[in-house]
């Protein structure tokens, strides 16, 4: 793996960590608005 290999692992590492952190905190979104509606109906 020369440098160019190790910058664009490092790059894709970043994105797939901000994309699973987006995915916890609309899951817990998700959560909150059908616990919200649960207690409303």
């Amino acid at each position: 793996m020369d440098v160019s290999d190790a910058r664009k692992l490092k790059a894709l590492e970043e994105e797939n960590r901000k994309l699973k952190k987006l995915l916890a905190e609309t899951v817990l979104d998700a959560a909150t608005l059908k616990e919200i509606l649960a207690k409303n109906f």
